[in-house]
């Protein structure tokens, strides 16, 4: 695939509002394109992209993707739109040219420095943290984000077209578009499987992605992965690794270590073992960038605000602790659940879980029960579709049944203030990747308009 950018007049985007679409589209109106779009509904961030200029519908009239003039056009279609929807099957018929998010980002970044940060867990907020570390000391970086970077309140960062940073989706195998110039894999636990149907075919994508690399010793993993590469850990057992680790006033303070140098007095403002390990991994990407400017990156890592809805505090009081976390699989409820303990160590703590997908629910209900009846109390809500149809049978009672636990039950979303309210516990997590975040916004504005 070739994209002629100087020919290009319009761009069309069908899922403009998703967050790693939008990225995208935040760019092309960067580039001075007319930028078009069509989603369900409404979201802050079309609302955001409407102010900066782009055109967005959201019903299947198709009264904006008719002006599109078909001789100077892109459109643009998320992996999550089938193609017998209404509005890609009237740019299918009339021969529109039309590319994948992910076929547009392997060309955007085929001829510039590319950084690709890949893996089941973590890759956005490492992602952010990398694109954060280089701007902040003027760096010329774009970077496209999984999630809105709370320093810039952003899923895009433009400071220059040198160096492009990349989250490296492995859904639908859309990482094996890109040929980076340095690469992190931060982990491969078993997901997607509706996509891979098994880990080993999973992993092997991850395998395939690593050979993209132009320069195959610029792979950066976690040590207990099988790559040839430079090994990342906590622990002193890899090529990169943090010690002196201390927590004071909820905050990390450690020396990071590689096998040429050495930082000390680091601080970091996120909790969790695995938030460290993220910001290892960013700053080795950062300084085999740009090694003279290690210093500054390491001073600015006590800068990043993280990104929203990665253990973001909405509520911080004497009695009560409400946190909100993008936690979707079984092995992030882990990283939350002990990020908790560390921060809040003799507290109670509830977990208000939404599942998402009916395929990774029935897929891995067992480790979601083991990781969820590690809480003290534990509430369900039903299970978020997304893209799939339901599966007989798989529903939040289903994984309630497995949770081994006295205090458990599902509950309707509006029915999670009370649950808040009547509860004896000081912490509560709201978790999961569908629209929980919409109703944490709530609890979050709900206690606020009560000071």
């Amino acid at each position: 695939m070739s994209i002629n950018l100087e020919h290009i007049k319009q761009v069309y985007f069908i899922g403009i509002g998703g967050i790693g679409m939008s990225a995208l589209a935040f760019h092309f109106i960067k580039l001075k394109k007319e930028v078009f779009g069509y989603d369900k509904v409404p979201n802050p961030i079309s609302d955001k992209l409407e102010k900066e200029g782009a055109k967005i519908e959201y019903d299947e009239n198709l009264k904006l993707a008719k002006k599109i003039n078909k001789e100077n056009a892109l459109i643009i279609y998320t992996p999550a739109i089938k193609e017998n929807h209404s509005v890609f099957q009237y740019f299918k018929t009339h021969h529109f040219y039309i590319s994948k998010r992910a076929q547009v980002l392997g060309q955007l970044s085929s001829n510039k420095t590319c950084i690709a940060v890949a893996g089941t867990h973590g890759k956005t907020t490492i992602t952010s943290m990398l694109a954060f570390l280089l701007k902040d000391n003027d760096q010329p970086v774009t970077a496209f984000l999984g999630g809105i970077a709370q320093n810039y309140n952003s899923n895009y960062i433009h400071n220059g077209d040198d160096v492009y940073v990349i989250e490296a989706d492995e859904f639908d195998r859309s990482f094996l578009n890109l040929k980076p110039d340095f690469a992190l894999i931060s982990n491969i636990d078993a997901d997607h499987l509706d996509i891979y149907n098994t880990k080993e075919k999973l992993q092997q994508s991850f395998k395939d992605f690593a050979n993209q690399l132009k320069d195959k010793t610029q792979l950066y993993h976690q040590n207990q992965l099988d790559f040839k590469g430079k090994t990342i850990s906590v622990d002193e057992n890899s090529d990169f690794y943090a010690e002196n680790i201390s927590i004071k006033n909820g905050t990390y303070h450690f020396d990071w270590v590689s096998p040429k140098l050495h930082l000390k007095n680091l601080q970091l403002n996120m909790p969790g073992y695995h938030n460290l390990f993220n910001a290892i991994s960013a700053l080795a990407l950062a300084i085999a960038f740009k090694q003279e400017k290690a210093e500054h990156f390491a001073r600015s890592l006590a800068e990043f605000k993280g990104v929203k809805r990665r253990f973001n505090y909405i509520v911080k009081r004497s009695d009560l602790t409400i946190i909100d976390d993008y936690a979707h699989h079984p092995s992030e409820i882990k990283a939350v659940y002990q990020a908790i303990k560390q921060m809040h160590p003799y507290q109670k703590v509830m977990a208000i879980f939404q599942p998402h997908l009916f395929s990774r629910t029935q897929d891995f209900a067992d480790d979601f029960a083991q990781e969820l009846s590690q809480f003290d109390d534990i509430k369900l809500l039903e299970i978020y579709p997304a893209r799939e149809e339901p599966i007989e049978g798989v529903n939040s009672e289903f994984l309630l049944s497995k949770i081994k636990h006295p205090y458990k039950s599902v509950i309707q979303k509006n029915k999670i203030l009370q649950s808040i309210e009547s509860s004896n516990c000081e912490v509560v997590v709201l978790m999961g990747a569908g629209d929980i975040g919409i109703e944490a916004q709530r609890i979050k504005n709900y206690y606020s308009d009560e000071k």
